[in-house]
């Protein structure tokens, strides 16, 4: 994969990747806060990954959702410089005739086998998640990939 990154104006940068152009921007002051930050970025991409996996086992086990969406709360640190992550929690909140287990079954895949974007973060920082179905909580988890390395021989 290829990215490049303009310079636009001030803080203002684009990313380029393929036809696809992102903004991005800081805060004010330092910015102009016209898009989203690096790390909002990073976040969205998290909730993104996770999201397309979570549908598309939902719709390979014919359960699909009536609505689908995840709530990405990120704690950062304060301690000086760089501010990094710390601890991400990933709320599933799922609307529909689903079955509960299904539902359980494709964020766990996710946050265990699938995910690209969670497995490289889980590494740098925990990765929580809950699962709430019709307003209900009917489970919560840890994204944890190490149950998938293979062992070398």
């Amino acid at each position: 994969m290829k990215t490049t990154i303009n310079w636009t104006d001030a803080m203002a940068l684009e990313g380029i990747v393929g036809t696809h152009t992102v903004p991005m921007d800081a805060k004010a002051p330092i910015g102009r806060d016209s898009a989203a930050t690096p790390k909002e970025l990073v976040a969205m991409g998290l909730g993104g990954c996770t999201a397309m996996d979570v549908i598309a086992l939902l719709k390979k086990y014919k359960q699909p959702p009536q609505s689908l969406k995840i709530d990405i709360d990120i704690q950062t640190s304060t301690a000086g410089h760089p501010a990094v992550f710390e601890k991400a929690v990933l709320t599933f909140l799922v609307n529909g005739q689903i079955d509960a287990d299904k539902l359980l079954e494709a964020v766990k895949l996710s946050q265990t086998k699938f995910c690209g974007v969670s497995a490289m973060l889980s590494k740098a920082f925990p990765i929580e998640y809950r699962v709430i179905l019709n307003g209900s909580e009917i489970g919560t988890g840890l994204a944890n990939f190490e149950t998938n390395k293979q062992e070398s021989i």
